[in-house]
């Protein structure tokens, strides 16, 4: 009988948590579409994907990449301008989402630190002793 009293606080924040979720999803948001084009002129975007790439090559971790593979950034820079517009935008496309999975762990961290209350709440729940020495 104390374990059904027990379980029933579950059940209740099921219910509960089922029921918000169902006012949240019942609220309509706004959409918004536009044209996308599909080709952007030569030479801006020529000279936005060389300036994307270039601040991606003045990174210190790539400059000593780079270094490690024996290439210098003057050369990779050289190779980046006799690329043609199509290979220019792709890679500098790769450029941006690999500048913005680099944020020096921050995520990874605060990742962590939820991993880790959210392992204490469940110990907790389950009545077990978490002891810090």
């Amino acid at each position: 009988m104390a374990t059904v009293r027990r379980a029933g606080w579950f059940v209740v924040l099921a219910v509960a948590m089922a029921g918000w979720m169902g006012v949240l999803g019942s609220l309509r948001g706004v959409a918004e579409a536009g044209i996308i084009a599909s080709h952007l002129s030569e030479t801006a975007g020529r000279s936005e994907d060389l300036a994307s790439i270039q601040s991606f090559l003045e990174n210190k971790v790539v400059v000593q990449k780079l270094v490690d593979y024996g290439v210098s950034p003057e050369e990779a820079m050289a190779k980046v301008r006799g690329m043609n517009a199509q290979d220019l935008h792709r890679l500098a496309s790769l450029t941006d989402r690999a500048a913005a999975g680099a944020d020096d762990g921050i995520g990874l961290l605060i990742g962590i630190a939820v991993l880790i209350i959210l392992i204490i709440v469940i110990l907790k729940l389950m009545h077990k002793e978490v002891v810090i020495r």
